[in-house]
């Protein structure tokens, strides 16, 4: 199974020409068919906080990403912020299969509070999963965001529930990207899972990123990363690998919490 991880420089705010950009991406890296194309946090807008301007309540990033999906033959993990019944932003992860339909929805569950995010976003409240086919093997996959990487058990519950891949789209600002890395290895190596962490590139009116996404095996072992700068990474995504680990070295089995 192979997976594109799309470290973008998102355009601040501008939903359209970001929608543009991560087209211009694709048709460079030609992704394979079936394949998992994995988008940062936001994509589509930068993590800006002024809902009145980013919040898809148009459904243009909806239809954009079930539209990009069906057109390169992917399942594709993108990302959009929502208003939520409350009146309040949701920041979710839309997830969309090679026909265009949803797979999945999830909202992050921990907005960044030191960030300000808890103020304009509410939080989401249940952990998902999603079963990505690339026409000749499936597995499934839990969705994170960003901040939810600093709280496993988040990842516990995604592990009982049957993932053998997790996935967390990202801005995470470059002051504290040691501990994005230390963190989405140790998500792998204490669940046994195939990790895959996108994170976006450049910069925004506050913050600098630099980007460094990742993906590494159910060991823990890095087998792809991006650097600084914008950048498309295939990855091969060795199931059965996690699975040979898993029975070889079961210690998912004695949880007890």
């Amino acid at each position: 199974m192979i997976a594109y991880l799309v470290q973008a420089d998102t355009i601040w705010e501008d939903r359209a020409a970001n929608h543009q950009r991560v087209d211009a991406l694709l048709e460079a890296a030609r992704p394979d068919p079936g394949s998992l194309v994995v988008l940062p946090e936001m994509f589509d807008t930068g993590f800006s906080f002024r809902l009145e301007v980013t919040a898809d309540r148009d459904g243009v990033t909806l239809s954009y990403l079930k539209r990009a999906a069906a057109r390169f033959n992917v399942t594709l993990h993108g990302a959009r912020s929502v208003i939520g019944p409350d009146g309040r932003g949701r920041n979710r992860a839309t997830i969309c299969g090679p026909d265009g339909a949803v797979l999945c929805e999830y909202d992050k569950i921990h907005p960044f509070s030191f960030g300000r995010e808890s103020e304009f976003f509410s939080g989401g409240s249940e952990v998902k999963i999603y079963e990505w086919n690339d026409g000749s093997d499936k597995t499934i996959v839990c969705p994170a965001i960003c901040y939810d990487l600093r709280f496993p058990e988040l990842f516990r519950q995604g592990l009982a529930m049957g993932a053998e891949v997790l996935v967390v789209g990202a801005n995470w600002p470059a002051p504290r990207a040691v501990h994005r890395s230390a963190l989405l290895i140790a998500r792998a190596i204490e669940n046994q899972a195939f990790v895959i962490g996108v994170n976006r590139a450049g910069s925004d009116p506050h913050l600098t990123y630099a980007g460094g996404s990742l993906a590494m095996n159910a060991k823990g072992e890095v087998v792809a990363e991006c650097g600084e700068g914008e950048r498309v990474e295939r990855v091969e995504v060795d199931i059965a690998a996690v699975r040979e680990w898993r029975e070889k070295f079961p210690a998912w089995r004695d949880r007890r919490l």
